[in-house]
């Protein structure tokens, strides 16, 4: 297990940020079981939306999280109560979740950031496939291409 980097309670549930992922815990919440709610981790990388509702005069507030293929609430207070995605919160907790929000963006643009070089990374055994072809086809000499294969393997 990777080093927690944050753990926020809630009203049904704690929230703990990691690196890679975030987990939503319920234990110990009577009112998350009797809802129907239960542990769950979302990877860092699969999230795409954060919602923070800030607590009202009469009412809690909550943070829920979006993710490719997930079935977020999208009514509100009341249906977030039931939301596996969610965490109610009070507004003594308001800042804490807010921090955490934080954090979890800034994870969600590191892991973006990665995805996109490793996808612009050209393919090392593509570049040597390629590079061979120009040797066979006479285009490049013998010395180019070991020159050019030390090269792409970093020898």
């Amino acid at each position: 297990m990777s080093e927690i980097l944050l753990e926020v309670k809630g009203h049904n549930g704690a929230l703990f940020v990691y690196h890679d992922r975030i987990a939503i815990i319920r234990k110990g919440s009577f009112l998350a079981k009797a809802s129907g709610l239960y542990d769950k981790e979302i990877t860092i990388k699969s999230l795409t939306a954060i919602q923070l509702k800030e607590p009202g005069m009469f009412t809690n507030g909550f943070i829920s999280f979006s993710f490719s293929g997930g079935k977020e609430s999208k009514g509100g207070v009341f249906d977030a109560t039931k939301d596996e995605n969610s965490i109610m919160i009070t507004k003594k907790q308001l800042n804490d979740f807010k921090k955490a929000k934080d954090i979890i963006y800034d994870l969600m643009k590191k892991a973006s950031s990665e995805s996109k070089v490793q996808e612009s990374s050209p393919d090392p055994i593509e570049m040597l496939e390629k590079l061979a072809d120009l040797k066979e086809k006479g285009i490049i000499s013998d010395e180019e291409f070991s020159a050019k294969k030390k090269q792409i393997l970093n020898i």
